[in-house]
């Protein structure tokens, strides 16, 4: 099975080029929309802090939710201070990985993770692996926004739990694709959206609502449009919107998310708009 030519969104904006290229192969006609931008906090005064209480022994454990937050770290500290000092620092705690994607980063930094969370590296499985451990005194390389329930579950294990905030998630400069994206749902002219962050469904409705197009956007999601999830975070989030997601890869990859997509939307398009074929 291939998408058959149909119309496929994504808000996809690190990996746009990819994402397009992923859903061609497959047979797509694609409009990828950058729905967020990574931008470092202008104010480095809690990374720098926290690096100097890994050097003072404060930390037991330091959790990496990304491999750009943990790059965006490597590089404030090293506009500051020696670049090894956080490296050395590291050395000393027990690091655990929300999954691979920080692990290049930290073999560039000559570190490795002794904890690796698995699939579907939600905080869920970050919580579960904590809760076997001894280390209560952690600390959060926090990814575009604050995790508060994770934060909360870890306290409930005993843990002081210090974030360290190094960027935050954004709308992009260009917000004209994004909004293109909106009108083309609006108007029934996308068949499948592929979603793989929670931020892009949030960046979505926001401008949405601003071009007054939310209810047409619920409408379209709700009865003609294919989503297809990346994986349980993701589809909590569309939840939280009342939406379902129609397609859940059994792998929360990207990859995984273009092959379960192409080879379901057209089944799943006929079902979904009452189309008997």
């Amino acid at each position: 099975m291939s998408f058959d030519r149909l119309r496929v969104l994504s808000l996809e904006s690190r990996r746009a080029q990819e994402m397009e290229a992923l859903i061609r192969r497959e047979d797509g006609d694609p409009f990828v929309a950058p729905s967020v931008q990574e931008r470092a906090i202008d104010d480095h005064s809690d990374a720098l802090r926290f690096v100097e209480r890994l050097d003072a022994g404060e930390f037991d454990m330091v959790i990496c939710m990304t491999g750009a937050g943990l790059a965006f770290l490597r590089d404030v500290v090293a506009a500051h201070m020696p670049p090894e000092r956080v490296a050395d620092g590291l050395k000393k705690v027990t690091i655990l990985s929300r999954g691979p994607k920080p692990l290049p980063i930290l073999r560039e930094m000559n570190l490795r993770a002794q904890i690796v969370v698995p699939e579907p590296n939600t905080w869920k499985e970050i919580v579960e692996a904590v809760a076997a451990r001894p280390e209560r005194r952690i600390a959060v390389q926090e990814y575009g926004r604050p995790n508060l329930e994770m934060y909360v579950a870890l306290e409930q294990l005993g843990a002081s739990v210090t974030p360290v905030p190094i960027y935050r998630w954004e709308l992009p400069t260009n917000l004209e694709p994004l909004r293109e994206a909106a009108r083309r749902l609006a108007a029934r002219e996308c068949d499948v959206v592929l979603f793989t962050s929670a931020i892009q469904l949030d960046h979505l409705w926001e401008i949405a609502s601003s071009l007054g197009l939310e209810e047409e956007v619920r409408k379209a999601l709700t009865a003609d449009v294919v989503i297809a999830s990346v994986g349980p975070v993701m589809t909590a989030a569309l939840e939280s919107y009342g939406l379902s997601a129609d397609i859940i890869p059994q792998h929360p990859k990207m990859g995984a998310l273009i092959r379960a997509a192409s080879e379901s939307a057209v089944t799943v398009l006929s079902v979904k708009r009452g189309i008997k074929k």
